[in-house]
């Protein structure tokens, strides 16, 4: 009769199991990764299906970056709560934001914005609109990209306005939030195209000026410092019932006006800065003490 093997001590099998599952769990962030990059090539497909002019093609595209955004939102900060944050996840993170934040919304504009505007009664000036829109669609997407290469070497950036240093602010619009805002406003149209030289000459300032938000040293929120571990307040769980809902039922608006905001929060946050360093303080004098 063959004698029995020894067991594994059972803290081992167990040191083993916990070994298997984190190294599973480093998984979970490329995942959500790569669904990231699944919206933005949807959304490329959907843009590319929109030279047909149906309306509905650049809606479908805005709503996968909207969604691509949220996925990136997460990926990042599940990576954080599992501290499975690894080299090549940070370095698919930046490839698939390229993708889906640079080239999805770059194609958007310029498609949505400016391809289909009415060739006929624009005469010579559709040309013109349709070379100044490709170059600030491309400005859009080499800004962005710009963006993410400053991030990845930069690991205590110094913005040119108040504040220092630290998680709680972005140096610069992330390039999610600079397509988020691309997205926004062709979903708030519906997805229906520009129509008028006036609206696209609009619609070119705002690329541009997303585009030179990005590349600034002007702080936005980064909205890191908030710890979903730890027990939050009642009231700040309403907060986020009642944005959902409102989202669920009334996405053009409050998708439109969340993403206008958060683009002049930097805007105004500079301006403040701007306008304080021309206008200082006047110092605090101490009364001379008199003697007695």
């Amino acid at each position: 009769m063959e004698p029995d093997l020894p067991e594994i001590p059972r803290r081992r099998r167990d040191d083993q199991t916990q070994r298997r599952l984190r190294k599973g769990m480093y998984i979970l962030p490329s995942l959500f990764t790569t669904a990231n990059i699944a919206f933005g090539y949807y959304a490329i497909l959907q843009v590319t299906h929109g030279i047909s002019g149906e309306a509905w093609y650049f809606d479908n595209a805005a709503k996968a970056i909207g969604f691509a955004v949220l996925f990136d939102g997460l990926d990042g900060r599940i990576a954080r709560l599992t501290k499975t944050s690894s080299d090549f996840g940070r370095e698919l993170d930046s490839l698939a934001d390229v993708i889906t934040f640079g080239v999805a919304p770059a194609m958007l504009a310029w498609m949505w914005g400016f391809r289909l505007l009415p060739a006929a009664t624009l005469g010579e000036l559709y040309g013109r609109l349709l070379q100044l829109g490709a170059i600030a669609s491309f400005l859009f997407l080499m800004a962005g990209t710009s963006r993410l290469a400053r991030f990845n070497i930069t690991t205590n950036p110094q913005p040119s306005n108040p504040g220092r240093p630290g998680k709680k602010y972005f140096v610069g619009m992330p390039i999610p939030a600079g397509a988020g805002v691309i997205a926004a406003v062709v979903h708030f149209s519906l997805g229906d195209p520009i129509g008028s030289w006036w609206t696209a000459v609009t619609w070119l300032f705002m690329v541009v000026a997303v585009a030179y938000l990005m590349v600034s040293t002007w702080r936005f929120y980064s909205f890191k410092d908030i710890d979903f571990r730890s027990r939050q307040p009642f009231r700040l769980i309403i907060l986020f019932g009642l944005l959902f809902a409102s989202i669920w039922y009334f996405s053009r608006y409050v998708l439109f006006g969340i993403a206008l905001i958060y683009m002049f929060s930097g805007v105004l946050w500079r301006l403040q800065w701007v306008f304080r360093r021309k206008n200082p303080p006047p110092p605090a004098y101490k009364e001379a003490s008199q003697p007695s």
